[in-house]
């Protein structure tokens, strides 16, 4: 029984290096959406035309490295797991492991009729991955679990800085989502910059290791 702190630590761990494969996958899996032109077109306007999914490659891979940095920030004050909290990062992780195939659906018909759905599949996966950071922000602090799960105390300086920047997450990607329905181009604008938004690190804390 004396060593199941020192366990729980080490699930903790795991769950990271688990988490860090997944997002190194999805990161990877965008890759192969670029096609590569047939051998009997003009290479080079061939190349050109697929401008979009180079755009689409580009931008996931710099929110799925965001998604990643800021799940670092969190685990640096998650010290153990609970089943619950294994769960939700589970289906976090689902979220960006879907992330790729929404990309590919946004890059094949940008600047076609079905741009707008594509945005708003987009987008609402976006919806989806930051319901499952705040659920993982959350879950700790509640039921007495901060105690047991978190490393500091809900009311230290650097975990309350990640929790002033996840509030506008799920109200702002939802209002980009409803932006789509009338102008998808400037809905995809302000999901680009709100993913920047999560790149800069919390105010008044240093929260990496």
């Amino acid at each position: 029984m004396s060593e199941a702190p020192d366990d729980d630590a080490r699930e903790s761990a795991r769950l990271e290096a688990f988490s860090d494969g997944v997002f190194a996958i999805a990161i990877t899996l965008l890759v192969l959406e670029l096609k590569v032109p047939p051998f009997d077109a003009a290479l080079g306007p061939a190349l050109l035309e697929r401008w979009p999914s180079y755009v689409a490659f580009v931008l996931s891979f710099a929110m799925i490295g965001i998604m990643w940095l800021n799940h670092h920030r969190l685990f640096a004050y998650i010290r153990r797991v609970d089943h619950m909290l294994v769960v939700i990062n589970g289906l976090l992780l689902l979220g960006v492991t879907f992330l790729p195939f929404p990309t590919a659906v946004v890059a094949e018909h940008f600047g076609h009729a079905g741009e707008r759905g594509a945005t708003l599949f987009y987008a609402a996966t976006l919806v989806f991955i930051a319901l499952g950071f705040n659920a993982l922000l959350l879950y700790p602090m509640g039921g007495g679990r901060a105690k047991t799960l978190l490393e500091v105390p809900p009311d230290h300086p650097a975990w309350r800085a990640i929790a002033r920047q996840y509030r506008p997450g799920v109200p702002l990607y939802l209002a980009l989502f409803l932006l789509a329905l009338v102008w998808p181009r400037v809905s995809q604008i302000g999901l680009i910059l709100f993913a920047l938004f999560f790149a800069l690190p919390p105010r008044k804390a240093s929260v990496m290791r």
